[in-house]
């Protein structure tokens, strides 16, 4: 058994609902001790009667990340998950709306990973969750929200160079239709601005993924896990599909 200075610890925002809180539970059933963070209490409290340690808070906040970075010192991971989505026609973004989309999706994301990750311990490793969306452009009704992901990815990239010789690993995965919260929004969302319903609409974007369907938050989790286990000790700076091959590239 771990000593307390050797347990693994790791902190996963956007723990909520979602890959979030799939990522939570299997750090739980992997031993870890997680700190889950969300903006909404009320979904957190199923994590905590899993015996998880919980934070309600906004990590737009720049208080809040310097609380995270303090409780992350000596941890093992970092899981940026948090994100919204906004569905709105190209055409009618505003400013503001691209400053909120950025503000919760990328500049949180960018200064958790500046903070935290000089603070991991050696061998420790963090993941951000980027989106199918930054490279399949189809929908353009979330454009400005693939837009953040996209930054997500140049964010991975330059941090893993930046933080190589601690080592701590730097990744990204890129999941396609996911069964989420977020992914049922977008199909009662969208398939009204397409003349659908969201069922033809659900059929329509399942028919393009060759595997022929979603995936579900806990096969995310699966792969988040292995990025952040040193079975993936060799693998930093990668964007990895997790699309049931509708992105090959």
């Amino acid at each position: 058994m771990n000593s307390p200075s050797q347990r693994r610890r790791g902190i996963v925002t956007g723990a909520g609902s979602g890959i979030g809180k799939a990522v939570v539970l299997r750090m739980l059933s992997e031993g870890v001790e997680a700190l889950a963070v969300d903006i909404d209490a009320g979904k957190l409290s199923q994590l905590e009667n899993a015996g998880c340690e919980t934070l309600v808070a906004d990590i737009t906040d720049p208080k809040v990340r310097v609380r995270l970075a303090e409780w992350a010192d000596g941890a093992n991971f970092l899981v940026n998950s948090a994100g919204v989505i906004m569905i709105k026609p190209i055409f009618d973004v505003t400013v503001d709306d691209w400053r909120r989309l950025q503000t919760i999706n990328a500049e949180a994301t960018f200064f958790l990973c500046q903070q935290i990750g000089p603070r991991l311990r050696p061998g420790g490793a963090i993941v951000n969750l980027s989106s199918s969306s930054a490279k399949f452009a189809t929908t353009v009704e979330v454009a400005a929200y693939a837009a953040s992901k996209t930054t997500i990815l140049s964010i991975t990239r330059s941090f893993a160079y930046a933080l190589a010789s601690r080592p701590v690993r730097v990744n990204a995965i890129l999941p396609g239709i996911v069964d989420t919260p977020m992914q049922e929004e977008v199909l009662e969302r969208v398939a009204p601005m397409r003349g659908l319903t969201p069922q033809e609409l659900h059929h329509a974007r399942t028919r393009l993924v060759p595997l022929g369907r979603g995936s579900s938050p806990e096969e995310c989790a699966g792969l988040i896990w292995f990025l952040l286990s040193d079975e993936a000790a060799y693998m930093t700076g990668q964007a990895i599909n997790f699309t049931g091959g509708l992105v090959t590239w």
